[in-house]
């Protein structure tokens, strides 16, 4: 990793990412499993060195781990939905009961707090449709504070990417 910047919020030196940097993330988004030897020649350097960098992007925070993307139809999972949650209170303590509750359950992919009408925006998965019902009437409305739930069925998706864009060249 190259020079440090400043703190960051938590206090934590941030590190500044140059060019190798950048593209091993760029690489390790793309695909995880990449070998460090790999690794090393789409970085353009050695391969112990691109090892410690790779550390050293974990130790920093900038790589959470590694999963693989799986064929969720393949297991059975054939309905995805996005779920607009409203709750009766915006108290900080009722919010983060809300999110607290929301990772216990599997169902639930994807949690995020929303600015606006919906407090939540889910992302669930199912087996079938009346399985995401029994979830929705057991669970989720069956929640406390939840005041109302709007259901968008996924028909199909058209692009998935995981992690963010990066750019490996700095802009001039």
């Amino acid at each position: 990793m190259s020079d440090t910047d400043n703190l960051s919020k938590d206090g934590t030196q941030r590190v500044r990412l140059d060019r190798i940097d950048r593209q091993i993330l760029s690489d390790l988004q793309d695909d995880g499993r990449m070998t460090n030897v790999d690794l090393a020649k789409r970085a353009g350097i050695s391969a112990p060195p691109c090892l410690r960098r790779v550390r050293a992007l974990e130790e920093a925070g900038y790589i959470k781990g590694y999963h693989a993307r799986l064929d969720h139809a393949l297991l059975g999972y054939t309905v995805t939905v996005f779920a607009h949650v409203g709750l009766n209170s915006q108290a900080e303590a009722d919010l983060v009961a809300f999110e607290t509750l929301v990772k216990e359950w599997p169902e639930v992919r994807e949690c995020h707090m929303l600015a606006g009408e919906t407090d939540f925006l889910l992302r669930i998965v199912a087996k079938d449709w009346d399985a995401y019902q029994r979830f929705v009437t057991e669970k989720l409305t069956a929640a406390p504070k939840v005041a109302h739930v709007k259901s968008a069925l996924a028909i199909r998706s058209a692009k998935t990417l995981p992690g963010v864009p990066i750019q490996i060249d700095e802009k001039k």
